[in-house]
């Protein structure tokens, strides 16, 4: 059929209306509530741009911790019950650290770290002096949780807000992060004469200038995009404004008629399933007889200010499939998405299922969450105030500085991307080889300024997808319009897309579902090839008229497995495909889509 001639997956009218409002500098309400006024508006723009003369703001709304220490501090005052639970606690923890004085090497302690504190697991922190500082320590941290959780009136935002400030200043000051009271870094100190702490001096500032210049950590120069990472043969067959669509070339005789789609998350590059060969999902999957494609996003500059969910749902994932369709005439897709690029591809996904439209043979979605009622740790950092205070710090540019979300991520977990390194690399003078994933994950991308305000306001704030309020193409979308099969996987470890909430779609849609939870984090847990022997996971399947299981009831329900649960995957999507036969052309000159650049393209390279 004729490029010209043939129908596409296009937004209604009313969308593409509204998309050329944007771009005449129309700026509708993104939340939900009452809009503000014309006026506010024309008021707003004069006050964002005085305060882009006075400086940028800082990366945290003044409201934000004020709000949460007031509200805490009033309750605290107001409730006699929780200071004396409170002066209790602290006569015992005396007692307890007046006992740790009197205890020697080979007792027990009177109070043990978390199973994931890792801090004082060297074997000379359970000998004095040492491990007096270390028990103090934790029971310091024991009474400041105790004082900043279950205060009574405390709203449940401000309670993890307070917890959350104070871990991080006791972390701060934690005996492991002094050189002079670590047992580590004494003893190497005295092994190697000094030599460490000059050689960590001077890590610290060959770090702190690149930072300054936004380059990449020390040590990721030897991972190059194209050389040694995403280098899976392939070609650029469309490009539009904000992607790259890339086909792979097949390396077996035949394959299976229905290609893969994958969707990654655009706040990082695509390429983190196309790292190395050995864990690259993307060659596993040609190996096994796949059509593969990809999507790479565009890095967003100030122009790409008004890009929102519409465009990347309209020139992401409908582009797509329609060049698909083109390359591969009438098959239908097994489309995955990750993180934020799984939670558009649901969205997608029952856009298609209420339109009629059957594009897609199944859909998996990789750590990626469709309710946000309890989204995890990053909900501390998302409220109204917060957002309103990212939105003028966006708006001189037209989009959030990419440094921005690695320090949020970095305070997220503190003890691993913060304290943990500069032990190791400040204290103790060690450099840690850079892998392949700690190369991409430097490889970060920034976001528009419409986009994350979109996604901050009606995913977090609102929680407007499982709400079904969610308006994408013009209507409101309900996830229980998605066709199915789905697979949908969680980490056990995620900080990002904690598991639970991850598992919520099971509750959101009647489509037939695979669940998984395998170990690992938001990305280590993903990018988990066959061969890991530490590699684990479970899996069960949910169909209509089953009971929906509570997510620990499911835990206890479903046994884990060894090994890695790709291996399942590759297994499902072979069961829902149909016989091989000889592959696809790369690209279709004939429709349009002649090959392009060879992969990874041009957009990967953009910073």
């Amino acid at each position: 059929m004729d490029m010209a001639t043939r129908p596409r997956l296009r937004p209604p009218s009313s969308t593409r209306r509204k998309q050329g409002d944007r771009e005449r500098g129309a700026s509708p309400w993104l939340g939900r509530g009452t809009p503000p006024s014309e006026t506010f508006l024309r008021y707003q723009e004069i006050q964002r741009a005085l305060r882009t003369l006075a400086g940028r703001p800082g990366s945290w709304a003044p409201a934000t911790p004020i709000g949460a220490f007031m509200d805490w501090c009033l309750h605290l005052v107001a409730s006699p019950a929780k200071q004396w639970e409170l002066a209790e606690l602290a006569g015992r923890q005396l007692q307890r650290g007046a006992s740790v004085l009197a205890r020697g090497a080979d007792e027990p302690w009177v109070i043990e770290p978390l199973p994931q504190d890792k801090r004082f697991d060297d074997a000379q922190w359970r000998q004095p002096p040492f491990s007096w500082l270390a028990q103090g320590f934790l029971l310091r941290q024991q009474w400041w949780q105790c004082a900043t959780s279950a205060v009574p009136g405390v709203t449940r935002h401000h309670e993890h807000m307070l917890e959350f400030a104070a871990r991080q200043w006791l972390d701060m000051f934690a005996p492991s992060n002094s050189p002079f009271i670590n047992p580590q870094v004494l003893r190497q100190t005295i092994h190697q004469a000094g030599t460490n702490v000059l050689r960590g001096m001077g890590y610290a500032v060959d770090d702190a200038v690149r930072e300054l210049r936004d380059q990449p950590p020390a040590g990721a120069e030897v991972w190059r995009v194209g050389e040694n990472l995403a280098i899976t043969p392939g070609r650029v067959v469309l490009r539009n404004r904000l992607i790259e669509l890339i086909q792979y070339e097949p390396t077996t005789p035949t394959t299976h008629p229905e290609p893969v789609l994958i969707v990654p998350a655009w706040i990082m590059k695509y390429y983190i399933l196309d790292l190395s060969p050995h864990n690259s999902m993307v060659r596993h999957l040609v190996d096994r007889g796949f059509t593969v494609f990809a999507v790479s996003w565009k890095n967003p500059d100030s122009g790409d200010r008004e890009l929102g969910f519409d465009d990347y749902h309209q020139l992401g994932i409908l582009d797509s499939l329609d060049a698909i369709g083109r390359i591969v005439p009438g098959a239908r897709v097994h489309a995955l998405g990750y993180c934020l690029g799984g939670t558009l591809l649901a969205m997608a996904a029952a856009a298609l299922g209420r339109s009629g439209s059957q594009p897609l043979k199944s859909v998996t979605l990789l750590a990626a969450q469709t309710d946000f009622a309890d989204p995890g740790e990053i909900s501390l950092f998302i409220d109204e105030s917060q957002v309103a205070h990212l939105e003028d710090r966006m708006w001189p540019r037209g989009w959030l500085d990419k440094r921005q979300m690695r320090a949020t991520f970095q305070m997220m977990r503190s003890n691993d991307l913060v304290w943990s390194y500069r032990l190791l690399n400040y204290l103790l003078g060690e450099r840690q080889p850079v892998t392949d994933l700690m190369a991409w994950n430097a490889d970060g991308t920034r976001m528009p300024y419409r986009m994350h305000s979109e996604y901050l306001r009606r995913l977090f704030l609102d929680n407007a997808l499982a709400r079904g309020e969610m308006v994408l193409g013009g209507e409101a979308i309900h996830l229980h319009d998605i066709q199915g099969p789905l697979f949908i996987v969680g980490t056990v470890q995620d900080h990002i897309a904690p598991w639970r909430s991850v598992f919520k779609l099971n509750h959101l849609t009647d489509a037939e579902q695979t669940l998984v939870l395998t170990a690992g984090g938001h990305n280590v847990g993903i990018v988990n090839p066959p061969g890991n022997e530490k590699a684990s996971y479970r899996i069960g399947e949910w169909h209509v008229g089953n009971r929906r299981l509570a997510p620990e009831e499911w835990l206890e329900a479903t046994p884990s497995i060894d090994g890695s649960w790709w291996n399942a995957w590759f297994a499902w999507l072979a069961r829902r495909s149909s016989r091989r036969a000889a592959p696809p052309g790369m690209g279709a000159p004939e429709q349009g889509l002649p090959p392009l650049d060879a992969a990874p393209g041009r957009y990967v390279h953009q910073r």
